[in-house]
């Protein structure tokens, strides 16, 4: 089976791209660095041909309100519109925990709009919604800090390994689409307000991660050492 990845390159990305390959997947790392660019469309139409999945890890360079809506959504139209023409059979997106509950955030409104031309495509689809990484958990409470004074929020965090989102991941990518969205205990939420519950899933997850907080900084505090 050809599996392509957009942002096969990133974080989650080239996780992913090994972890399908040791699982005997024929898998394309698509990047715009490897001439495939969902932004302007090009190279869409070669990597695509002959995929039966497509994974969208794609992320806007910016996060300024206008630009990161107009990347979500010309990304996805060029994206979905390819995987039409391809005949692609399952299209799966990775999104965040809470997308649906902080509409004063302009990247969570641009990913709603992700979502909605995904649900509007027709294609066969599964949106994995994830917490926040533990990776991002140090520039999260940088973004609390003027420099002098760090104002935490009052909310409720369930971060991840982002190891375990990518075995998630491939667990889906491999399995039927469920024409839904699943959550999985990265979401970002510089410059809108939180309660408590703005970034922990609303029910029970579908799936959550193996590896404790405190352990990764543990093991990562050793590596550093190393």
């Amino acid at each position: 089976m050809k599996i392509v990845v957009i942002g096969g390159t990133g974080l989650i990305g080239s996780q992913l791209v090994a972890v399908l390959r040791q699982r005997g997947q024929e898998v394309l790392a698509a990047s715009p660095n490897s001439g495939v660019n969902t932004l302007t469309g090009e190279g869409l139409a070669g990597a695509l041909a002959g995929a039966q999945v497509v994974v969208d890890l794609a992320n806007s360079p910016s996060f300024e309100d206008k630009a990161v809506m107009e990347f979500f959504e010309t990304s996805g139209r060029n994206l979905l519109a390819a995987e039409a023409a391809s005949g692609v059979r399952h299209h799966v997106a990775l999104s965040i925990v809470g997308v649906d509950r902080m509409p004063d955030s302009g990247y969570m409104r641009a990913k709603m709009a992700q979502e909605r031309l995904i649900k509007a495509s027709g294609i066969p689809y599964t949106i994995l919604r994830s917490t926040q990484f533990f990776e991002f958990m140090g520039h999260a409470a940088d973004s609390f800090s003027d420099g002098k004074v760090l104002r935490v929020p009052p909310a409720l965090v369930e971060p991840i390994f982002s190891d375990d989102v990518v075995a998630a991941l491939a667990d889906i990518v491999l399995a039927a689409p469920v024409n839904g969205i699943l959550e999985v205990v990265h979401a970002r939420y510089f410059g809108t307000e939180l309660n408590d519950r703005s970034l922990v899933p609303a029910s029970t997850p579908w799936r959550t991660g193996r590896t404790r907080f405190e352990g990764w900084l543990i093991r990562s505090a050793s590596a550093q050492k190393a």
